[in-house]
C-alpha cells in the first residue's frame, strides 16, 4: 500500500512539472492589450509592427514648401495666360499716363493762346487778321481773307454768299481745334470699357487654374487654392486700375473742350461782328 501510494505522488508530480513547461507565458500588458470588457489573452488586438524607414520628427510632420508672397513673385510664378493679361493692361497703364501727361501740356497751351488771341482781337481797332497758332487767329485770317477777295461793287447777294463761306471756313477751322484736342479719347474710352473685362478673364483663369490645382493635388488646403486666386485676384485689380482713370480722364477731356469751345464761340461772334461791321463799309461806299 505504501508502495502504491508513492508511485501515485511520483505521477501527480510528474503531471504538474510537464503541465507548467508546456504551458504558454504570460502577456505583457504594453505589447498587447486586454479588451476592456474583460476577454482572454486570445482576445487581445495584434502588435503592428515597427516602420524600417527613418522616423519624421515632430517639427518635419505638417510642413509645406515656402511661398513667396510678394507682388513680383506673384507674377513671375503666374500662369502664361494670366501673365499675359497682366502685360496687356500694364501696356493699357501706361497708355492712359501717356495721354494724361500730353493732355497736361496740351490743354493749358491751347487756352493760353486762345486768351492771347482774344486780348489781341479786343486791341484791335476793326477786323484785322491777328498771327499766332490759335484756331481763333486762323478765324479772324479767314475773314479778312474773305472782306479782300471781294469785289468793289457790294449786293445783298454777295454780302449773304460771303457770310455762308465765312461760317463755313469758320466751321472748318472749330472742328480742326477740336478733334485735335480729342485726340486720345478713342483709346481712354476702348480701355475704361474694356480693361475690366480683360481683368475679369485672367480672374476666370486663375480660379480654373486653381480648381486643376485642387484636383492634381486631391486636397483642399488653403496653400494650393491662394496662389491661384491671389494672381487671379491680381489681374481684376490691374484692370481696375487702368480702366478707372482712363474713364476719369476721358470725362476731364470732354469737359475742357467744352470749355475751349465756348471761348471759340465768344471770340468767333466777334469775328463775325467785325466781318458785318466791314461789309456795311463796303456796301456804304
Amino acid at each position: 500500500m505504501v508502495r502504491l501510494a508513492a508511485a501515485m505522488a511520483l505521477i501527480l508530480w510528474a503531471s504538474v512539472a510537464l503541465g507548467q513547461e508546456g504551458s504558454a507565458p504570460p502577456l505583457v500588458a504594453s505589447e498587447a492589450p486586454v479588451l476592456g470588457n474583460g476577454a482572454g489573452a486570445d482576445e487581445a488586438m495584434p502588435v503592428l509592427p515597427k516602420a524600417d524607414g527613418p522616423t519624421l520628427g515632430a517639427a518635419e510632420v505638417g510642413t509645406e514648401a515656402p511661398y513667396h508672397t510678394d507682388l513680383a513673385s506673384l507674377v513671375l510664378k503666374a500662369h502664361p495666360v494670366v501673365q499675359a493679361v497682366m502685360a496687356l493692361l500694364a501696356l493699357a497703364v501706361m497708355a492712359v499716363l501717356t495721354v494724361l501727361l500730353f493732355k497736361l501740356v496740351e490743354f493749358p497751351l491751347a487756352f493760353a493762346r486762345l486768351r492771347r488771341t482774344k486780348e489781341a482781337l479786343a486791341a484791335a481797332p476793326g477786323l484785322a487778321a491777328v498771327t499766332g497758332h490759335c484756331p481763333l487767329a486762323l478765324a479772324s485770317e479767314a475773314a479778312v481773307d474773305e472782306v479782300q477777295a471781294l469785289g468793289p461793287a457790294m449786293t445783298a447777294d454777295l454780302r449773304r454768299s460771303a457770310r455762308e463761306r465765312l461760317d463755313l471756313a469758320l466751321d472748318r477751322i472749330e472742328a480742326g481745334a477740336v478733334l485735335r484736342l480729342r485726340s486720345g479719347t478713342g483709346l481712354l474710352a476702348s480701355i475704361g470699357a474694356v480693361g475690366p473685362f480683360v481683368g475679369l478673364f485672367g480672374t476666370v483663369f486663375g480660379i480654373m487654374n486653381s480648381f486643376l490645382a485642387i484636383a492634381g493635388a486631391k486636397t483642399t488646403s488653403l496653400v494650393v487654392v491662394a496662389p491661384g486666386i491671389a494672381e487671379a485676384l491680381l489681374a481684376t485689380g490691374i484692370g481696375l486700375v487702368a480702366a478707372i482713370p482712363a474713364v476719369l480722364l476721358y470725362n476731364a477731356i470732354q469737359r475742357r473742350i467744352v470749355v475751349f469751345r465756348h471761348g471759340f464761340a465768344d471770340g468767333r461772334a466777334e469775328i463775325l461782328a467785325r466781318f458785318s461791321r466791314a461789309l456795311d463799309q463796303r456796301m456804304e461806299a
